[in-house]
């Protein structure tokens, strides 16, 4: 299989040489392509500050990412917007959606800058809202939507521009239990884009729609499992035992 995030011995390190937090402390792993994996852990775990690194909001101390074979720790200027631009795709827990614009527009707004023609837009638009169940809002503002429903244009936004990897921060945080299971259920509708999809959650219930799952603990990669032949709630408990080991509070996991 084809890698499309290798991460390599990755250190990261906050404040200054008289008070240091070392965030992430050799983490390594790599993620091949279609695959949707979920990160799990405490708060302070790393997780976020993984998430960070990975995205390019944030810089590594040391090590490398690579993500389509390119070390994303060398880009810099238009080179680095360039690359998040066209490789990657981002869902936010609390949607980042524009306020002014509609559902079909914030959707479109990626495919717009990269120049291509508003017919190619308008049949990507339709077909992904199509998918992700959202044709009837598209020409809805976001405070004309419910959370689930702002939280499936976000994801449309996401994939429109079939990139790289799609990082997901929390996507169902906002969302009640019956929207975050409606979301889940099209997250299958990435996979089966061939979307390689990286998410943190601290919830065990979405982790358990993942194929594996990396638990963080103190910085370090503490255990990673696989779904394989599980069934999702076969998966979920496996997940609560980890989280239990992990020193967690499982109420919080549910």
């Amino acid at each position: 299989m084809e890698n499309i995030l290798k991460v390599d011995k990755i250190e990261k390190y906050y404040g200054s040489r008289s008070s240091l937090t070392k965030a992430i402390n050799n983490i390594s792993f790599q993620v091949e392509k279609g695959e949707f994996v979920a990160i799990m852990g405490a708060s302070g775990s790393g997780k976020t500050t993984l998430l960070n690194v990975i995205s390019t909001i944030d810089k590594v101390t040391s090590g490398h990412i690579y993500i389509d074979g390119l070390d994303i720790t060398k880009l810099k200027g238009n080179l680095l917007n360039k690359f998040r631009r066209e490789k990657l795709g981002f869902i936010f827990q609390d949607f980042n959606l524009l306020d002014t614009l509609t559902a079909y527009e914030n959707i479109a707004l990626a495919l717009s800058i990269q120049n291509i023609s508003s017919k190619e837009v308008d049949i990507r638009v339709k077909k992904v809202a199509e998918e992700l169940d959202i044709k009837d809002v598209l020409e809805k503002y976001p405070y004309q939507m419910s959370g689930g429903q702002k939280q499936r244009v976000a994801s449309a936004r996401a994939i429109i521009t079939n990139p790289s990897l799609v990082l997901a921060d929390e996507p169902t945080g906002a969302l009640d239990s019956k929207s975050s299971k409606m979301l889940l259920e099209k997250f299958k509708y990435l996979d089966e884009m061939g979307a390689t999809i990286l998410m943190v959650t601290h919830d065990a219930f979405t982790a358990s729609y993942a194929k594996r799952v990396i638990f963080i603990k103190d910085g370090k990669i503490f255990k990673e499992i696989y779904r394989g032949e599980n069934t999702r709630k076969e998966f979920f408990d496996e997940i609560i035992d980890v989280v239990t080991l992990l020193g967690g509070d499982v109420n919080d996991a549910l």
